[in-house]
């Protein structure tokens, strides 16, 4: 089904080798009738570490990355497979990187390796006594800098390059003779170079001499004075010169992360998607910068280049496996959609279909048999411009759709086109079929992406979309019926037992022991990672798969974006309707499928809920905006047929009202949010105050209560209503980093509403019910966009020790999927972008009377729209975590 042109076997391993000596090494040599040791040990030593890589993905994956690694190598060209860069920050984890960089060595690949130093340098200038100097993000280098700069470097080369020599990887040092460079400008950074030329002589001899090369960034004037070189730029100016496959950056992280949902983002398409990123409101300062550095780093290479940012750690799994593991940025094209052949080009079509289809290529149909099966009924054809894939949809009105043809290049796998066509498909069809043979290349990509698949007699079946086995036994059947999917594809009548299987289905069988099988990828958490499918009778089963409907009143602030981007991967829920009045008429951005922003009033609200058009809603307006609405909800379901709607209110209208319950699972349990059609969302401070003191409560001195201090990033102060360049309205932060100055402002300093109710609602669950907590807390703005970092400080009533603190969190939050508990105090690293809340840095003042610990949560999400999410999916009957990533 995925068909892939790729060479044979034997020309890969002819190009597995481009180093001198190391090819030599490969080669037999005939000496007495004996194979040369050297050459025996070094092919051995090389099997060995590609059955370890088999470990990451399956068997053909690896191969064929190898493959196509190797052949952009030759001994005239030896630095064309990868530019990598490391970080700075990477090289504190010496032996990782050494060991990933020793795979690659080890597999005959020879990437180009450059490091930086920045916190190293900043370390050892910081204790001579000079304070580091920044002009618009460049270090500012004079000659004292620049002394401890080529130190650094110079230790940090060493130190790579002895622990590579320490796993049998031969390794060059060249801190000199690369980089010749002119003045930034002088006056203004000092010593600081902008690279006119990059000299490849030293880097081709270090590969040709079988040891991979190891760069510093310092470049030299032609005057022969040292200058200091931005490593990232540095990077780029050797991608530029070799034009490799890929330009590796590896950073602590393991990838780019989006701004509101905290989600890696997987692949970036920049023909298609730079402009819509560059507006996005979380795309600031150094995010934007990289993604422009990347652009123009791409726009200069060939299309085949991409750029990978991923950790040392995962360098094996994003090369090698058709998944990757970090964020991988390319050129791409833009994709396109045609509803038949003639507007996409008949000559170029049948062309595909003639290079690519497995069908065609075995003679087992012709180009004009293919075409006249794929008009029989209703059909999309999706692709990318230069047609590096092919994918055929046929969606008769009112049934089923399914995925009848995928073709993709080479390039088109490896640079993850594939999968930006398959997203394609997925924004438009939520339910999908398709078909693949055992044997195909790709085989773990279908399993991968999909639900669930039979396989019978050499032949799968997939599809995504469906839980229900009954479900799909009922498209099965009329597929059948229809004849839209071959016989031989479709589990009719049951296999034979296992012990009877004929010889050719069961080497037809994924696992060599039966010819029919039903699988089903087990999924108890919707949304969460995948893996490989398990049977049905080993899945869950999730407490209820119903698709339901909702909808959102007041999208247009940061909360509801956020909401909208996790709602856009739950499984069952559907956003039907957005209501915003600046924004009404407009198509909301960020959603798997179209939808139109409306400007829903009262009395619409009250005829949808009457008539049965949503099943929840989500209030996501300022404080004292949602009443009106609420009683529209209330008035309309006292008419409606059907059982009533929830209401989840983001403000904080309800979250002292007896009536409604108050959502915070992790605390107050779950059974009466299940029970619940009205639950107020707690506020993101009192979540993370809250979550705080709770474990603690049973230690509270009457009459000497604990403090929260709290630093939240700027999009928790609000916004206010602004226009994008094309005239679009837009939400703009009420507070801007730049009114700050690059400090914090406290606020409310008394009598903020999250202090009243973080206290109201302690006080539910302390010891003594006839007490009332009270707590004091004490906010400020920060210059960061989201994030909140919360220091609780609090007089114990009885002596504990740190780690008796620490095991009260242990005991209260076990088992919590969204609660991440760690030794160290955490940083905003820990917390922007994550689902979950963070707790660490427990201590205990000297005398064992008060303690001090640091916990934090994104505003946005735990604070917010993850915490509404979590809320929904209980009142609504789906897993608790329904579309919620948990592994973050």
């Amino acid at each position: 089904m995925l068909a892939v042109a790729s060479s044979s076997l034997r020309a890969g391993r002819r190009a597995v080798v481009v180093g001198g000596q190391r090819q030599a090494a490969v080669h037999v040599v005939r000496k007495s009738g004996t194979r040369n040791l050297q050459q025996s040990v070094a092919q051995t030593d090389r099997d060995t570490i590609t059955r370890l890589l088999y470990s990451l993905g399956s068997k053909r994956e690896v191969e064929r990355h190898l493959r196509i690694f190797s052949s952009a190598s030759h001994p005239s060209q030896p630095a064309k497979f990868a530019v990598i860069k490391v970080g700075g920050a990477v090289l504190d984890q010496i032996d990782e990187l050494a060991l990933s960089l020793s795979f690659l060595y080890r597999v005959g690949l020879y990437p180009v390796v450059l490091h930086g130093g920045g916190p190293q340098l900043n370390g050892l200038i910081e204790r001579a006594g000079v304070v580091p100097d920044y002009i618009d993000g460049i270090r500012v280098t004079d000659t004292k800098t620049l002394q401890i700069a080529r130190r650094v470097f110079l230790e940090e080369n060493l130190k790579l390059v002895g622990a590579l020599e320490k796993l049998g990887t031969r390794a060059r040092p060249i801190t000199s003779g690369v980089f010749t460079a002119d003045y930034l400008d002088k006056d203004k950074y000092g010593l600081v170079g902008k690279i006119t030329k990059v000299d490849r002589r030293p880097v081709e001899a270090s590969i040709r001499a079988g040891a991979l090369p190891i760069l510093t960034s310092l470049a030299e004037s032609p005057d022969g004075q040292i200058l200091n070189v931005n490593a990232d730029i540095a990077a780029g100016e050797v991608a530029k010169e070799f034009e490799p496959m890929k330009i590796v950056f590896l950073n602590e992280k393991g990838g780019l992360f989006h701004g509101v949902t905290g989600e890696k983002i997987s692949v970036i398409n920049l023909d298609e998607e730079y402009d819509t990123l560059m507006k996005e409101p979380w795309v600031k300062y150094g995010t934007k910068l990289k993604l422009r550095e990347f652009k123009e780093l791409l726009d200069y290479l060939p299309r085949t280049s991409s750029v990978a940012v991923i950790s040392a750690s995962s360098l094996q799994k994003e090369l090698f496996t058709d998944s990757g593991a970090g964020t991988l940025i390319r050129r791409g094209y833009k994709l396109f959609k045609h509803d038949s052949i003639e507007s996409l080009g008949a000559d170029r079509f049948r062309q595909v279909i003639h290079d690519r289809d497995p069908e065609v290529i075995s003679g087992d149909q012709s180009v004009t048999e293919v075409l006249n099966r794929i008009q029989q009924t209703p059909f999309t054809i999706y692709g990318d411009e230069p047609m590096d894939v092919i994918a055929v949809v046929s969606h008769p009105e009112g049934e089923m759709p399914v995925m009848t043809k995928l073709l993709s290049s080479r390039s088109g796998v490896l640079n993850s086109v594939v999968d930006n066509v398959f997203n394609a498909i997925k924004k438009d069809h939520r339910k999908l079929f398709w078909t693949a043979q055992v044997d195909d290349e790709n085989r773990s990509w279908h399993f991968e992406r999909a639900d669930g698949s039979f396989t019978r007699a050499g032949k799968s079946l997939f599809w995504y979309g469906i839980q229900d086995v009954k479900e799909v036994e009922k498209v099965v059947r009329d597929f059948e019926a229809k004849g839209r999917i071959e016989r031989s594809y479709l589990p009719v009548g049951p296999g034979a037992p296992p012990h009877k299987a004929s010889p050719a289905a069961a080497a037809a069988s994924p696992a060599g022991t039966r010819a029919f099988s039903t699988w089903m990828r087990g999924r108890t958490v919707p949304g969460s990672s995948r893996g490989y499918a398990t049977s049905v009778a080993d899945a869950p089963t999730p407490v209820s798969t119903e698709i339901k409907r909702l909808g959102l009143i007041g999208a247009r602030g940061f909360t509801g974006q956020a909401l909208t981007n996790i709602l856009s991967n739950h499984p069952y829920l559907n956003l039907t309707h957005v209501s915003s009045r600046q924004l009404a008429g407009y198509p909301l951005t960020g959603y798997r499928t179209p939808v139109t922003y409306s400007n829903l009033s009262p009395d619409d609200v009250e005829r949808m809920e009457k008539e049965g058009e949503v099943d929840a809603w989500v209030m996501a307006l300022p404080n004292g905006a949602c009443k009106p609405f609420v009683d529209a909800v209330d008035r309309g379901s006292k008419e409606r047929a059907s059982e009533a709607s929830v209401i989840v209110d983001l403000s904080a209208d309800h979250r002292f009202e007896k009536d409604w319950v108050y959502g915070l699972p992790e605390l107050y349990g779950r059974s009466a949010i299940r029970t619940a059609k009205r639950i107020s969302n707690p506020g993101c401070y009192s979540t993370s105050a809250q979550m705080l003191i709770a474990p603690l409560l049973k230690y509270v001195k009457p009459g000497a209560w604990p403090t929260v201090f709290g630093l939240s990033g700027y999009s928790g102060a609000g916004t206010v209503s602004g226009n994008d360049p094309d005239g679009r309205p837009i939400s703009i932060p009420k507070v801007t980093p730049e009114s700050l100055g690059g400090g914090v402002r406290p606020y409310s300093l008394t009598d903020h509403i999250h202090e009243r109710e973080a206290a109201f609602h302690l006080s539910t669950i302390l010891g003594d019910p006839s007490s009332k907590m009270k707590l004091a807390f004490v906010p400020a703005v920060t210059p960061w966009f989201s994030g909140i970092i919360s220091t609780l400080s609090m007089p114990l009533s009885e002596q504990l020790a740190a780690r008796d603190v620490g095991s009260l969190y242990e005991q209260k939050y076990d088992g919590e999927k969204l609660v991440k508990i760690k030794k160290e105090v955490p940083t905003l690293a820990d917390i922007e972008g994550k689902h979950s809340w963070t707790v660490g840095g427990v201590q205990v003042h000297s005398e064992g009377d008060r303690v001090v610990v640091v916990g934090g949560l994104d505003n946005l999400l735990k604070g917010a729209a993850t915490q509404c999410l979590q809320n929904l999916n209980l009142a609504l009957g789906y897993d608790e975590f329904a579309g919620i990533p948990t592994s973050d």
